[in-house]
């Protein structure tokens, strides 16, 4: 038998018997976790409602050798995001997304502090409203595409590294050979992006908020086009929460 504590962000919480949840949560310290919370779900439960998706969590567990989950024994709040997301659909959507794509690029048991700071941060970001919910979800996946190894070029040329003669970047976008590409390595059915996307989508991944929030719709979506479609390509199968995401 053990206890732990730690913080955490809740991603999902599934039914489970008559009165208890599952909860899957990314840690700062274990990565991602599925932990059983009982009697969450009856009126009288002293924490279900702080075990609710987008949820920031200090927490403590009991666990077993012989058993799969551990269990929740103690929540207490760090900060209710949920409150601040669920009253606004952009936000909602958006912030669902980032749970999503969370819990897809991480591995059960495996720390994975950078993914949880990236979420907190990202998380936060939502809430706080100085950037629209699509740009802070579509800078979310870039980089957490790149903390899972699977950074995206959108400069120098991702086949064979050579950088633009005007010191623009490469038009020509490969979701195979991972980001932008020069004539000769361009593959058949490559992309052509209008330049003030591809600008945008380095904006994104740099965190250059300047630039990316005085960036047009028309760019916004189609760069949000090209970031789902390399988080789909890398995941085998899209997310099905982005088809929800509000698009300005």
């Amino acid at each position: 038998m053990s206890l732990h504590r730690d913080d955490g962000i809740v991603l999902r919480a599934q039914k489970l018997g008559e009165a208890d949840r599952v909860i899957t949560m990314l840690t700062r310290e274990r990565g991602r976790l599925r932990l059983v919370a009982k009697g969450v779900r009856r009126t009288t439960s002293k924490f279900g409602a702080r075990l609710e998706p987008f949820a920031h969590v200090d927490f403590q567990t009991f666990e077993r050798e012989n058993r799969a989950l551990g269990m929740i024994t103690q929540a207490e709040t760090i900060a209710p995001y949920g409150g601040q997301v669920v009253g606004d659909y952009a936000r909602y959507t958006a912030g669902t997304a980032m749970l999503e794509t969370a819990e897809r690029l991480t591995e059960e048991g495996e720390p994975a502090l950078q993914q949880y700071l990236l979420l907190l941060g990202g998380l936060r970001a939502l809430v706080g409203g100085e950037h629209a919910p699509g740009l802070v979800l579509d800078a979310f996946i870039l980089r957490s595409l790149s903390i899972a190894g699977y950074a995206p070029s959108f400069r120098d040329c991702a086949g064979c590294g050579n950088e633009p003669d005007d010191g623009m970047a490469w038009r020509f976008f490969s979701l195979p050979a991972g980001g932008v590409v020069c004539p000769a390595c361009k593959p058949g059915g490559a992309a052509v992006p209008q330049q003030a996307t591809v600008d945008l989508l380095g904006a994104l991944l740099a965190g250059e908020w300047e630039s990316a929030d005085a960036s047009e719709p028309r760019h916004r979506r189609e760069a949000s086009g090209l970031v789902a479609a390399y988080l789909q390509w890398h995941l085998e199968r899209g997310l099905r929460s982005l088809r929800l995401v509000e698009r300005q």
